[in-house]
């Protein structure tokens, strides 16, 4: 059985980590070259780099502090945030990230899906996809969860898996900084409709969040950020009680 990962997520704006509730309402979440280390050190499988506004703003992702982060780090990470060309991923992946997440640029232009991964390997190719349950439908927003699409969340994953992709990153908006737990349904219905990995996002508040995701679910990977920037979860800590509740971790 795959283990499951444990990931913490570093949102940055203006080179600082920051989080809010619901996609709004940031606040300062400290240095993030200092809290990936740390993370680290304290056991997380896998790192994901979110630069949160550069697609609103609509400029480029971070490459300086990409490469500034590869110096200090062992374990995987993934960056995203405004990467729309192969070249833009040519920098990053040059710059020492692992892999890298696509969101906005894979709506507006599914291609680019299929052109990343013929050109870097699937592996490499996170497609993320932010999900909102609106008006009885599960529907994919984009440009920082600012922006509602037709498109159904279930059926743009296994569109995203069928041009390559490597893995989903599912976020739950409605969970989003809230701290209720994941929403077991949307990431149940995902999980089980793709063949590639799934890390869950939105909504972790504490360990048992993480057990009954992988319990219930698919899922392979769980992400969280608050819980981890403000430690109130112990990255030992949840890995020791998933152990506890036969869940293999690393």
């Amino acid at each position: 059985m795959l283990k499951k990962r444990i990931i913490p997520c570093l949102d940055i704006k203006d080179g600082t980590t920051v989080k809010g509730v619901n996609f709004e309402g940031l606040r300062n979440a400290g240095d993030p070259i200092e809290l990936a280390v740390k993370y680290e050190q304290e056991g997380a499988d896998e790192l994901v780099f979110l630069d949160i506004t550069a697609t609103v703003e609509d400029r480029k992702t971070f490459a300086g502090l990409v490469k500034d982060i590869a110096a200090q780090l062992s374990i995987p990470f993934t960056v995203g945030g405004g990467i729309s060309s192969i070249e833009d991923v040519r920098t990053l992946l040059e710059a020492g990230a692992d892999k890298i997440s696509i969101n906005s640029s894979a709506v507006k232009n599914p291609k680019l899906i299929e052109e990343l991964s013929q050109e870097f390997g699937s592996q490499c190719i996170v497609v993320a996809i932010d999900t909102r349950l609106t008006s009885g439908s599960d529907l994919v927003y984009v440009r920082g969860g600012k922006l509602a699409t037709n498109l159904n969340t279930v059926a743009w994953a296994q569109e995203a898996v069928s041009l390559g992709a490597g893995e989903i990153l599912l976020t739950s908006m409605d969970g989003d900084g809230t701290k209720n737990g994941f929403d077991i349904r949307i990431t149940k219905l995902v999980s089980e409709a793709v063949s590639i990995p799934v890390i869950a996002s939105g909504g972790a508040g504490n360990a048992d969040d993480f057990v009954k995701v992988f319990n219930e679910t698919k899922a392979t990977g769980a992400l969280a950020a608050s819980i981890f920037h403000f430690n109130e979860v112990p990255i030992q800590e949840l890995k020791k009680q998933l152990k506890i509740q036969k869940i293999p971790v690393r």
